[in-house]
């Protein structure tokens, strides 16, 4: 829900969640639920931690923008949340 209320007043142009727990798949299933109750379902949501490779493919599915692994390069997280932002 604070996720949510601060991407509304800030009026966000993405959202970024750093996931380490394991629970990626239900806690951006629920982000990405209250984002569209919230009317901001069209911001995308990039999502990076301890990812394994089959569930990118989830993520993506269910309407993350994009998926980085902890090992991911900086570089090409900051390219692909600027491309999302662009979108």
């Amino acid at each position: 829900d604070e996720i949510v209320t601060a991407a509304v007043q800030e009026d966000v142009d993405v959202i970024g969640l750093s996931i380490l727990s394991g629970a990626h798949l239900p806690l951006s299933e629920k982000l990405l639920a209250k984002m569209r109750a919230a009317g901001i379902g069209d911001v995308p949501v990039v999502v990076g931690g301890n990812i394994p490779q089959r569930d990118c493919k989830k993520l993506c599915a269910i309407g993350v923008a994009a998926v980085f692994a902890t090992s991911s390069d900086l570089g090409e997280i900051a390219k692909a949340v600027r491309e999302a932002a662009e979108r």
